[in-house]
């Protein structure tokens, strides 16, 4: 193994230089205009168009990568084939021809709050009625009902475009994500904070909009918070930090840390079927779970204490049981014991 060995996986200088360039590089593209000639020059509109071009190959060529060190596993290669498809199709393909075509440009595997945006009502009203629909009942009433049956491992590790440029550009930085004391207090403190956050924000944003800006003073203190919110956790935290320091902290700081639709998925997750099972008696403590968790989740503490576990921070990645070489741990949604099977006296399996 070279996890360890190569400096640019290890914060070594090549890292750190790795790393200042994907700042600087996020930089340039929210605020700078220095990329529009060059896209418009590939014929794309403009440069986000190039940054969405750019990020899809990353998901592809850092897929290929994946499935290179991790393809032996069913669930990986399925995973990592609908990460790009999605990203290919719904993350820049769809929202290129839409506008083509006399629609919106619409990104459909965003969804509120991770698109803070989508559910302010003039947004909602300069929508079809069909892509109205859409925003909204995805992230009322879809998002939740799946997150209680598969966890929020259909979100985060299937669908997300964050999460898919995680899975594979980010992969060989994995673990680099401290699974320590201090990084767990800080994650449940900073992601929930920052959901409290875009339910406020987008209160305040909604009401400013529905009472078409009656108050002057209530309008300007929405515009600021719209700006604030959209240049802080919007630019800053998703993309100079979330993205800028994969080679340093690990692919999954926005995530883990300020990601608002993980942490309300991962609210949903803790009363819901998905789990991790552990078998009892099998761990040998090798650790290999708990180094290669890109949440930070120390994972060998619940496998030696024969714990199965729900985690909110777990996006259902697989790795853990993919890296045992037990196979101790499965990823499942548990289904509640079978009572007409134990009503009659038969041995059932209840993990």
């Amino acid at each position: 193994m070279t996890t360890y060995r190569q400096a640019w996986r290890n914060r070594g200088p090549a890292a750190w230089l790795l790393s200042a360039t994907l700042i600087g590089s996020y930089c340039v593209l929210y605020w700078t205009s220095w990329l529009d000639p060059i896209a418009q020059g590939l014929g794309l509109r403009n440069r986000w168009f190039l940054y969405g071009l750019l990020y899809t190959v990353g998901v592809g060529g850092g897929g290929l990568l994946y499935l290179r060190r991790h393809g032996s596993s069913r669930y990986n290669r399925l995973r990592i084939m609908t990460n790009f498809g999605i990203q290919a199709i719904f993350g820049f393909t769809l929202p290129f021809v839409m506008p083509l075509l006399g629609q919106p440009e619409f990104y459909f595997s965003y969804l509120w709050p991770l698109k803070y945006d989508i559910l302010y009502p003039h947004t909602l009203a300069g929508l079809p009625t069909y892509l109205a629909v859409y925003a909204i009942l995805g992230a009322t009433v879809v998002a939740p009902v799946l997150a209680l049956s598969f966890g929020k491992r259909w979100y985060c590790s299937w669908i997300c475009g964050c999460g898919a440029l995680a899975n594979t550009f980010g992969d060989p930085w994995r673990h680099l994500t401290s699974s320590s004391t201090r990084a767990w207090r800080f994650e449940r403190l900073a992601v929930h904070t920052v959901l409290l956050v875009a339910f406020a924000a987008t209160g305040v944003i909604a009401a400013d909009q529905l009472l078409s800006s009656k108050s002057a003073a209530f309008s300007s203190f929405a515009y600021e918070v719209k700006q604030g919110y959209g240049f802080v956790v919007g630019a800053l935290l998703a993309g100079v930090v979330g993205t800028g320091l994969y080679p340093l902290l690990g692919p999954r700081v926005w995530c883990r840390n300020f990601c608002p639709m993980a942490a309300l998925l991962g609210i949903i997750q803790k009363a819901g079927r998905f789990r991790i099972r552990v078998k009892r008696d099998m761990c040998i403590s090798c650790g290999n779970c708990t180094t290669y968790c890109e949440m930070g989740i120390d994972v060998r503490s619940y496998a030696q204490s024969n714990q199965s576990f729900t985690r909110a921070s777990c996006v259902g990645c697989g790795m853990c049981a993919h890296v045992c070489p037990r196979g101790v741990l499965r990823l499942e949604n548990h289904a509640p014991r079978a009572r007409d099977k134990a009503r009659q006296g038969l041995i059932t399996a209840d993990f």
